[in-house]
């Protein structure tokens, strides 16, 4: 029964393959607006344009406020959107559908009640938002600018992909489903007191690699963290050793080795 299945999903993906295939200028037309895939070796852009596809496949594009998605646009997105699951494909990812695209950042009213019960209302600027079971929001403008933000590091798309995969075993602690409790303690074990040290710099005013939103909590040090490793991995590497190879072992990813990261 097993293989029988495994031969439907290779028929299946196949026909997707073909009937999704991205025409080769749209992807060099990608690669050129977002360098730090281009510096990728030729087996991991192949492996990239592959998920992208299937990606393309399963997603479905919404534009707010009469926002035209055009196929450059989701090829845009899904091509940053499946570097973080390279190694493991889409599984991830299948907890949601929809990824809703905003012209520029929007403005969502939020409400927190303090110890004392008291109900606070404030408004955020977001240029993105995941949530639990989907949508994903996104800002054309951040996304646009992917290909310059990587030199300091900031990448909406891959920031809020890794928040899907943080919210895979239904919680946002910047722990993301792992394969026994060993590992999950392992994981702690490094990305605690990264996340006190990278706090404690934030609070002192010293200069921080990593966007100070992440010291916002835990789970939005895991996305800043995941996108300065797939776009400025070098420095990555250098400020935070230990947390960035412990991403790299998850990731099964060493970005920092490629030529022109």
């Amino acid at each position: 029964m097993k293989a029988l299945w495994q031969r439907w999903q290779a028929h299946r993906e196949t026909r997707v393959l073909a009937r999704r295939a991205i025409p080769e200028p749209l992807w060099q037309l990608t690669l050129a607006r977002l360098p730090f895939l281009a510096a990728r070796p030729a087996s991991d852009l192949a492996e990239l344009r592959r998920l992208a596809s299937l990606f393309l496949d399963e997603k479905e594009f919404t534009g707010a406020a009469g926002l035209a998605i055009d196929d450059a646009m989701a090829v845009c997105i899904a091509a940053q959107a499946v570097l973080p699951v390279l190694r493991f494909g889409l599984a991830p990812y299948r907890s949601f559908v929809g990824i809703v695209v905003h012209a520029d950042e929007v403005v969502a009213r939020r409400e927190v009640i303090d110890d004392d019960g008291v109900v606070h209302t404030y408004d955020e600027a977001l240029t993105g938002e995941a949530m639990a079971g989907g949508p994903v929001m996104l800002s054309w403008v951040d996304v646009s600018e992917s290909g310059d933000s990587a030199d300091w590091g900031y990448n909406v798309v891959i920031h809020e992909f890794a928040h899907v995969l943080d919210l895979g075993d239904g919680e946002a602690d910047g722990v993301p489903p792992l394969a026994s409790p060993a590992e999950r303690e392992a994981w702690i074990a490094v990305i605690d007191p990264a996340f006190e040290r990278f706090c404690a710099d934030v609070d002192a005013g010293r200069e921080t690699l990593l966007d100070p939103y992440g010291a916002t909590g835990v789970d939005e040090f895991f996305a800043v963290s995941v996108e300065t490793f797939f776009t400025n991995p070098q420095a990555m590497r250098a400020r935070h050793p230990a947390w960035y190879g412990l991403l790299a072992r998850y990731f099964q990813q060493d970005p920092a080795s490629f030529s022109g990261a």
